[in-house]
């Protein structure tokens, strides 16, 4: 029943057309019979005949109405941006696969790079238009609300419902400092009205090296060390590596290599033999993803619920590393008092479990000699003898951090209550927790294998404790008043997080089995470490944006954020940001 104001009128089939003036009104000269074509963003076109009298009604179009994007503590009609914001279609990341959703967001973003390095966790380095700093260069993930730095490996990408980036000051500043790398702000899934929904899908996937590089066999290995003893004017055979070289020169004085063999055993008690061993073979594989997931969700005019779990198990494709994850979400909303009242929650728990391939495993694996074996003859790890160089058995690494698994817990969600006094206006108060807790043990076991040979035994318990809770308060008002549109937001939020870890290390265990080799266990030395840091935040922050005949905008953003990690005359600054488009 209300006007619009610059509607579009036009003669179907031709460019004759106007729009309609303050008052919803038009005129316009066509041949009788003509279909007159009524149009305006946010609503569904209609054909009409022409008449000398015609009362138009456009009804709205619901996808372009809900074209919205969040924009930091509140939501913006995508048509009214002045900053860069990315919207990321979450269909498309589900059928890859991938543990993170941020990976899954390589080369969908202009100006994101995503980096990681294979880890069956799916941990990723995200950068936003590069570097920002010397320090901590992560964008700050808003999830449903609460903020927070890193971790989205631990959540179940499945409950995801939109993902949205914000790329430059312009969008960001309403976050303070903390966005200097960017803003990526995520919301997941919620009930839709309608009849009760249920959801199960499951995948199986392998994963592989896209590119393998090729490494010397024992013989390659062989001729290329002899070529390079040749070239230094050195006796290939003087090698510490039992290789033996039948070579000489020809007629023109050029070294010819005639043939080449090794000592049966490379060392000199006999336990060590000559082999030919393909350590890329010996501690990788194909690896395998298994993907389970079940939600059940419910909604009508009066309130919605999602429920949903996860199962996620990675074997990793270098032996013996994995990433296991169990979650479970549940968000519910309710309106109340006529609509004027809503509350509701978002709330997950995780568990993760991980056993990570050591620190540069990789490297070692490609430096280290083809023609050592993986075992002595009897049947312990072989390793480096003679000249050969000080490094590690491959083999006997992962054999040793096979039993370094984490189990970590972690919690994550928020509690919220919407106030809608009067049409426009809306007052929402949010309060977020983020609670993680990694317990590990670090085994040292002892090394037998050749010139490395270490007797060590020892284990590290420890224990990591990170609690971030927020609190805010924002308040709304959006006024269409002729051909302008006016959008304000005002708020405060308190942010607090508190660290703490502690260990014990203990030596010289009898029985080496990890059910055994707890710290009280131990009988040699004893150590123990713990430390604790925290910090606060609290903020005030507005945003005003204006549109005027939805062709001109303006924003302005400004936020004043006081850290305790800084001395009491210096905790506080302003962000503010000014765009126009």
């Amino acid at each position: 029943g209300e006007t619009i104001i610059g509607a579009s009128v036009v003669e179907k089939g031709t460019t004759n057309g106007t729009v309609t003036d303050i008052d919803g009104k038009f005129t316009i000269k066509v041949k009788k019979g003509a279909q007159l074509e009524f149009s305006y963003i946010g609503y569904n076109n209609v054909t009409l005949e022409a008449k000398p009298t015609m009362n138009v009604v456009l009804s709205e179009n619901a996808k372009l109405v809900e074209e919205v994007v969040v924009t930091g503590y509140t939501t913006q009609r995508k048509a009214d941006l002045t900053g860069a914001v990315s919207v990321v279609s979450v269909t498309d990341l589900q059928k890859q696969n991938e543990n993170n959703p941020m990976k899954a967001l390589q080369g969908r973003v202009p100006g994101m790079n995503i980096s990681a390095d294979g880890s069956p966790s799916g941990s990723a380095t995200v950068r936003i238009r590069g570097i920002g700093t010397l320090n901590n260069n992560d964008p700050l993930y808003i999830i449903d609300g609460v903020p927070t730095k890193a971790g989205m490996h631990e959540l179940n990408g499945n409950d995801i419902e939109s993902i949205q980036i914000l790329k430059d000051a312009a969008s960001a500043s309403i976050y303070g400092s903390r966005a200097a790398n960017g803003v990526i702000i995520i919301t997941t899934k919620k009930g839709k009205d309608g009849k009760l929904k249920v959801d199960l899908d499951a995948s199986v996937a392998a994963s592989m090296y896209s590119h393998k590089m090729e490494v010397l066999n024992a013989k390659e290995f062989g001729q290329v060390m002899w070529q390079g003893y040749v070239n230094d004017g050195m006796d290939p055979n003087t090698n510490g590596l039992g290789y033996h070289y039948d070579w000489g020169y020809n007629n023109l004085g050029q070294p010819i290599l005639n043939g080449i063999s090794m000592k049966k055993y490379l060392d000199d008690a006999g336990t060590t033999p000559a082999a030919d061993t393909d350590w890329y073979d010996q501690t990788t594989r194909t690896g395998v993803i298994q993907n389970y997931n079940v939600s059940v969700s419910n909604g009508s005019q009066k309130g919605s619920s999602y429920f949903s779990l996860g199962y996620y198990k990675n074997m990793g494709i270098i032996k013996t590393s994995d990433f296991e994850r169990f979650s479970a979400r549940f968000n519910t909303e309710y309106k109340l008092i006529n609509d004027k009242l809503t509350i509701g929650e978002h709330f997950t728990l995780n568990r993760t479990s991980e056993v990570s391939a050591p620190g540069g495993f990789l490297q070692n694996v490609l430096q280290f000699n083809p023609s050592l074996p993986v075992y002595t003859t009897d049947g312990s790890y072989a390793g480096p003898v003679g000249g050969y160089p000080d490094r590690y058995n491959p083999v006997a690494v992962l054999e040793r951090n096979k039993d370094n698994r984490y189990t970590y817990w972690r919690t994550f969600g928020d509690a919220y209550v919407n106030l809608n006094l009067f049409k426009g206006f809306n007052l929402r108060s949010t309060f977020g927790l983020d609670y993680s807790q990694k317990e590990q043990r670090i085994f040292t076991y002892p090394v037998t294998e050749g010139n490395v040979a270490n007797k060590t035994n020892a284990v590290e318990a420890k224990q990591e404790h990170w609690t971030k809770w927020m609190w805010n308060a924002v308040a709304t008002y959006n006024a269409e008043f002729g051909k302008n549109r006016l959008d304000a937001m005002i708020g405060m939020e308190l942010n607090r997080q508190d660290d703490i870890y502690f260990s014990g290390r203990k030596e010289d265990y009898i029985i080496l089995n990890p059910d055994y080799m707890w710290p009280d266990a131990g009988t040699g030395t004893a150590q123990a470490y713990g430390s604790g840091s925290g910090y606060s935040l609290v903020s005030f922050f507005g945003k005003l944006n204006y549109n005027y005949a939805d062709r001109y905008m303006a924003s302005l953003t400004m936020r004043r954020d006081g850290s305790s990690r800084f001395g009491k005359d210096n905790r506080f600054a302003t962000f503010p940001s000014v765009s126009a488009g």
